[in-house]
């Protein structure tokens, strides 16, 4: 004989059914959320802004040569106190100039003697300046022709001779540049969202990129050019 089921089991059926169909339910609208939570939109904010190099470094190179070593380092002696002179003429102080000892070169001393070789040592001079006069430099190396008229042949090939222009004041640009490199980012993101017929939502996770400095041109390596890019994830939802 069959049994018929008693109030509390019809009871305790109904509820384990309602509590599954609340799970399920639950669980499509976990589902939804967390595909939504999956639409973002990566995008890259530029900023660049053009500096003027704050340090210069000016190496002055000439060689002297002669037969009498004595007598080429009092040369080498005179010479460079003229070029200190000119620097000095030119608005820098003692503390910006330094004076490298000589490299003396014995070009008898290789085991073999040149028969066309006139002069028996050669004399490397440099004369460095470190400044960040960085325009009095630029000025002074249109008057270096001033050296030839007191004797002294500049020389050194253009990539050892030519000064050198650095940009340390970095930390005073970058927070400006991170916020315009973010609000270019966004700006990016925004475009993208309003094609896609989606709203910008909020950051996901951002990553600031390395700073750049390069010359703007060959031509002006006292001008430099620094450069940022920032990658930055939004969410978008409809």
């Amino acid at each position: 004989m069959e049994r018929s089921l008693t109030l509390p089991a019809l009871i305790l059926g109904a509820g384990i059914t309602l509590g599954l169909g609340f799970i399920g339910h639950s669980i499509s609208d976990t589902v939804t959320n967390l595909k939504a939570l999956d639409r973002t939109v990566s995008v890259k904010g530029l900023a660049e802004k053009e500096v003027m190099a704050n340090i210069a470094i000016w190496p002055i190179r000439f060689n002297e040569v002669s037969n009498d070593l004595p007598a080429l380092y009092d040369t080498v002696q005179q010479k460079s106190d003229k070029v200190v002179a000119f620097l000095k003429q030119q608005g820098f102080s003692d503390e910006e100039i330094s004076l490298s000892l000589p490299a003396i070169e014995d070009r008898t001393a290789q085991g073999y003697s040149d028969p066309n070789l006139k002069y028996r040592y050669l004399a490397k001079v440099t004369v460095s300046l470190y400044t960040p006069k960085v325009d009095k430099l630029l000025e002074a190396r249109k008057q270096i022709a001033a050296l030839a008229r007191e004797g002294i042949a500049i020389g050194g090939n253009e990539y050892e001779s030519r000064p050198e222009f650095m940009y340390t004041e970095l930390n005073n640009i970058k927070p400006a540049m991170v916020q315009e490199a973010t609000q270019n980012a966004r700006e990016v993101a925004e475009k993208f969202a309003k094609d896609s017929n989606s709203s910008l939502g909020k950051i996901k996770n951002a990553s600031q990129g390395q700073f750049i400095i390069t010359d703007r041109d060959s031509n002006s390596p006292h001008i430099k050019n620094v450069r940022i890019v920032s990658t930055v994830t939004y969410y978008l939802s409809d």
